[in-house]
């Protein structure tokens, strides 16, 4: 994933930080993420959700509302309207640079916001809520003590989650007045909802408004006992999932990448957790994980190398047997293969020299059906012939280059 840093204009003049987060690969569609009530960019689930979606093809831009994070301009200014706006600009600035956006994506007063401007927006196609309210006025719970001194000051200093925010009358009247219910009726674009039952800061029955309120195509999805931030890596990680694979099936990703030297076509593996070993591989539509187990420093959430090895012996060997069975017509019901791999001595080593080991991986193959002792010999015999078998036993050659250019952050 290479990440570009740009800045756009917003809706009142203000210069707006932004991440556009690429894949590795072929660009097949864009995203546009709006952060929660005074989040940034930067939170866990945006970085996730970007980082998957990058895997698919898909390009993400996240960046910081106005007067938050890294963004200029008064944030004591802004109000909900303004905030569509800034998507709208976002938007602009993707469809500059070729890159308008199919689907966005939006955590809490954010989601209320792409719900709001994905009604209006052309070439929308996906729209995905995370922890939203149904009412943006909702917000207003998380400062209740302070509504009536910000309605008769104009404005006041509020405590959000350890830090102090400027809230303005004009924020307050805007949501007050905002009614989301036309525009989720209106969204021309298929739309996910995933809310946590347990969310305490924006209630499920948000969720089921939103539902209501939605044509088809719609989709609920629960997040369980996350938090309402989503702030666990386990819960980001299963939203990053779920909206990716859901967001096949409403944008056109294309075929496969291929390239004249490769023509079962381009596998991409990418670094998921920096802090760990958990790897997205991709090719075309298809997407799992490698990683280590947690005793060698991993989270356990996918197959590790050798286990990815002896998975593609172990798959070659049943479907190899398969294809000999069918072409023969021998009634062949089922097909079972367990692989065990380690390390072994070399029984041919030099015994003057240092000890040497090799790969061992042993198959054990169940075959069921009414096969006849001889159907069964052979089929054992054809299990060598499986053409990953035969790789692991030539001689192959590894070539490795640096790609071109560097990833900037």
């Amino acid at each position: 994933m290479g990440t570009e840093r740009l800045t756009f204009t917003g809706h009142d003049g203000s210069e707006l930080d932004a991440r556009l987060d690429r894949p590795s690969g072929k660009l097949r569609a864009t995203a546009l993420f709006a952060h929660c009530f005074t989040c940034s960019k930067d939170i866990l689930p945006a970085r996730r959700i970007a980082q998957r979606l990058n895997a698919a093809g898909i390009a993400v831009l996240r960046f910081d509302f106005t007067g938050l994070g890294h963004s200029e301009g008064e944030f004591a200014n802004t109000t909900f309207t303004s905030n569509v706006d800034d998507l709208r600009a976002a938007a602009r600035a993707l469809s500059e640079r070729g890159l308008a956006p199919q689907m966005l994506i939006g955590h809490s007063l954010g989601g209320a916001a792409v719900l709001r401007a994905g009604a209006e927006m052309e070439g929308i196609r996906a729209v995905v809520t995370l922890g939203a309210p149904f009412a943006p006025d909702h917000v207003t719970h998380n400062f209740a003590d302070k509504v009536d001194e910000i309605m008769q000051d104009g404005v006041a200093k509020v405590d959000l989650g350890g830090r102090a925010f400027s809230i303005g009358k004009g924020f307050i009247e805007d949501i007050r007045a905002e009614n989301l219910t036309p525009a989720i009726r209106d969204l021309r674009a298929a739309l996910l909802i995933m809310h946590a039952p347990r969310d305490t800061v924006v209630g499920i029955d948000n969720a089921e408004a939103i539902f209501r309120a939605a044509r088809h195509p719609k989709s609920f999805v629960t997040l369980d006992d996350a938090d309402h931030l989503v702030s666990r890596a386990e819960d980001a990680e299963y939203a990053a999932d779920v909206i990716s694979a859901w967001a096949r099936r409403y944008l056109d990703l294309g075929t496969p990448e291929t390239r004249d030297d490769a023509p079962e076509g381009v596998l991409r593996v990418s670094e998921a957790d920096s802090s760990g070993f958990l790897q997205d591989i991709s090719s075309g539509p298809h997407h799992i994980y490698a990683d280590e187990p947690e005793k060698m420093g991993g989270t356990n959430k996918g197959l590790s190398p050798y286990g990815l090895l002896s998975a593609a012996l172990g798959a070659c060997t049943s479907m190899t047997i398969r294809m000999y069975a069918r072409r023969k017509k021998w009634p062949l019901t089922g097909v079972h293969v367990d692989i065990t791999h380690d390390k072994v001595h070399a029984t041919d080593a030099d015994p003057d020299g240092p000890p040497q080991k090799i790969d061992e991986f042993r198959r054990m193959i169940r075959l069921e059906g009414e096969l006849d002792d001889d159907q069964r010999a052979r089929l054992l015999e054809i299990a060598d012939k499986c053409p990953v078998h035969k790789t692991l036993h030539q001689d192959n050659r590894i070539v490795t280059e640096l790609a071109d250019g560097a990833v900037g952050t």
